[in-house]
């Protein structure tokens, strides 16, 4: 919660930062957010793999919110578009670092017939410092007199605190922890293993590539919003809508997935996923716009849980956090491509386009989940 208020005081104001400050285009909004996202998804594969090696998770996690913290001051102090994309990697690298490790330790240490619950509630935490950071962020834009940068100078104090919490407190229990033996006769990281995750696995990371396409950085969001009248004073009020409907929903929905089947509630998310691109596509006023913002948020309430709960069913134990680290870098790798059409449609088509290709993959994504149910798949018993 604590490294999420940290980075949404940036995102909130980084879109706009990007573009009114430093003079950049809506492309090279989608290209920072693409490559960013992509950076953090390829580094969690080879730190999800690494803590199955070392049977530990806490250390990886550690770093990468230590990196995470320390990488804010370059957001400060960017002088061009280029500091902004360095800033940007070495932050999404942090994020890389800790993500596999960590969703593995909840797995680790939740009894399998919560793990949705387990999964919304970190969802949920996650949303809730998502939610508090752009309300930071407005407070101290009034406090700054619209200075974006000295808001992007106060993000380091969430951002340390996150690491003090996870050094002084969160302790890593002794069953998640995999013995020096059975370590010492564990393969090294090899492609060929991939088969050994499982077939249910990749039919769930095929699904979230699909659904990714769909589901490009909020940046657009922002730039929406701003785009049709709100001050700038106002801009984080975007992420905080949406995340306030994404914190309030990201438990019910996982917390129910425990009982239901998963899918039926992510072929609910996605048909709310097009219904907010049809709303943001022929917003016309501000008003319109927070409509299709708090769809957006409904949408990832109810997906967002429940692909890492899905993981965490259908990988095997001693392979968890390798298969969190490959259903990342597939998301990752689709939301560079993700974020950098969503930015050629936006600057050369127009704003509309991006919302309106949005639904079309949705729609896509949609129509392969009800193919999958519609074949009689079983749902993975817990792992």
């Amino acid at each position: 919660m604590l490294m999420d208020i940290s980075s949404e005081m940036v995102h909130a104001l980084l879109p706009v930062f990007m573009v009114t400050v430093l003079g950049a285009g809506a492309l090279w909004v989608g290209i920072v957010e693409g490559i960013g996202e992509a950076t953090a998804s390829i580094v969690k594969l080879f730190s999800g793999a690494l803590s199955d090696r070392l049977g530990r998770r806490k250390p990886l996690a550690v770093l990468g919110y230590a990196l995470g913290a320390v990488s804010k001051p370059l957001f400060a102090l960017a002088p061009a578009i280029g500091w902004v994309a360095a800033a940007r990697f070495a932050d999404r690298v942090g994020k890389g670092i800790r993500g596999a490790p960590r969703d593995a330790l909840i797995a680790d240490v939740t009894p399998p017939d919560q793990r949705g619950a387990a999964f919304g509630l970190r969802q949920a935490l996650d949303t809730v410092g998502a939610l508090l950071g752009p309300l930071l962020a407005i407070v101290l834009l009034a406090l700054f007199a619209g200075e974006m940068r000295a808001v992007f100078w106060c993000a380091i104090v969430p951002g340390l605190a996150a690491v003090a919490v996870l050094v002084l407190f969160v302790r890593e229990p002794a069953s998640a922890t995999v013995p020096a033996a059975a370590r010492a006769g564990r393969p090294r990281f090899r492609f060929r293993d991939l088969a050994g995750i499982g077939r249910a696995f990749w039919g769930v990371a095929l699904l979230g590539m699909v659904f990714t396409l769909a589901r490009f950085s909020e940046a657009f969001l922002i730039l929406r919003a701003e785009g049709v009248g709100l001050p700038l004073a106002w801009v984080p009020l975007v992420l905080v809508a949406m995340n306030l409907v994404y914190a309030g929903t990201a438990y019910p929905a996982g917390a129910f997935s425990d009982r239901v089947d998963r899918r039926t509630i992510l072929a609910l998310g996605l048909a709310v996923l097009i219904a907010a691109d049809v709303v943001l596509a022929l917003a016309t006023d501000v008003y319109a716009v927070f409509a299709g913002i708090a769809l957006w948020g409904l949408h990832m309430g109810l997906t967002q849980g429940l692909f890492a709960a899905l993981v965490a069913d259908t990988a095997p134990p001693d392979r968890r956090a390798t298969a969190f680290g490959w259903f990342n870098l597939v998301s990752g790798v689709v939301t560079l491509f993700a974020s950098l059409i969503a930015g050629a449609l936006w600057q050369w088509v127009g704003a509309a386009a991006t919302f309106w290709a949005g639904g079309a993959f949705a729609a896509a994504a949609l129509a392969g989940l009800a193919l999958w149910i519609a074949r009689g798949a079983r749902r993975a018993p817990p792992a």
